[in-house]
């Protein structure tokens, strides 16, 4: 049996006369495998009306409890995989914070949609379907949390939305799918060489934000972000640099106890401790910054997150961000 846990988003909208004609939430999950000609061979379904709501409007709480959701259907004997539609502006965190807290070898798939129900070109049905396939297929058993969405098979260990209204819109930059659906078929063309070890606390520490380096930036954003932050993320430029303005907020986190994980901004490569200057990743690293390595801002958020909700520090809070 194959789990379909519905959360809302795009996939379920249409437009409404009382929002001035903008589409929202409308649909509920059984009236979407309804509206999925040929869905019922792809496999045995189970509908978790679990919410219907925005992906803008998941809190970290409620992508928690998503989690523990997803956690509770792939945990039952009788369950083989779970699919879980939800709306692309948050989707890629969600299957994220799931791949990153939920060891399981059955099939977690997530998909979505970029067009709503009462457009032409409404891309639920077939997303949905692809998506049923791909959890129903022996070949994606053991290959941890996957996104499914316009006929690309993505793993969530690096998707991310790559367009804000095309149909092909998640991508894995520098990357690529994993495999593709066509028709029937699910094919897979490469695989990770390694899944990370789970972070399964009993909640996700938060505060953590994400603050962005740009030229001219100053330390405000940061200082304001440790007011109540137990952690936080700085997107920083290129390999991983910053100005002097950035670096003494930096130092004024980590004199605190509090630890500062190095991102960047750019879409492909990892950041390192490179360049010596005032602000410079190696000024950084020394200064006890920690490197997230390819690792996305969003990413590293979620990361930092469940180790600190996990209790880690020192060593062993690197250790996270060293894989």
């Amino acid at each position: 049996m194959i789990v379909f846990v519905f959360t809302g988003g795009t996939i379920s909208m249409k437009a409404d006369p009382a929002a001035g004609g903008a589409p929202v939430p409308a649909l509920r999950g059984a009236q979407l495998l309804a509206a999925v000609p040929g869905i019922e061979r792809a496999g045995v379904l189970e509908v978790d009306e679990w919410a219907t709501m925005p992906g803008a409007h998941l809190t970290v709480d409620q992508m928690w409890a998503l989690r523990a959701r997803i956690a509770h259907h792939v945990a039952r004997p009788d369950v083989s995989a779970v699919v879980v539609a939800q709306g692309t502006d948050t989707l890629e965190e969600s299957a994220y914070m799931t791949a990153r807290s939920v060891a399981t070898p059955k099939p977690i798939i997530f998909t979505g949609a970029m067009r709503t129900s009462d457009e032409l070109s409404w891309d639920g049905p077939a997303n949905l379907l692809a998506a049923v396939r791909v959890a129903a297929s022996p070949y994606a058993r053991g290959r941890g949390v996957l996104v499914v969405f316009a006929g690309q098979i993505f793993t969530a260990a690096d998707v991310t939305k790559v367009h804000t209204h095309l149909l092909e819109a998640f991508g894995s930059p520098g990357l690529g799918p994993l495999g593709i659906v066509d028709g029937e078929s699910v094919v897979f063309h490469r695989s990770l060489a390694t899944h990370a070890p789970v972070l399964a606390p009993e909640r996700p520490a938060s505060p953590v934000d994400i603050v962005y380096a740009y030229a001219g930036a100053d330390g405000r954003l940061l200082d304001a972000a440790r007011e109540g932050g137990v952690g936080v993320v700085l997107a920083a430029l290129g390999r991983g640099n910053t100005n002097p303005p950035i670096f003494a907020a930096v130092e004024r986190w980590l004199v605190t106890g509090r630890p500062v994980v190095i991102t960047s901004r750019i879409h492909q490569g990892r950041v390192g401790p490179t360049y010596g200057f005032p602000g410079g990743g190696r000024s950084l690293h020394d200064a006890g910054a920690i490197f997230a390595g390819a690792l996305r801002p969003q990413q590293a958020r979620i990361d930092l997150m469940l180790a600190l909700g996990a209790g880690l520090s020192g060593t062993d809070l690197a250790a996270v961000f060293e894989r």
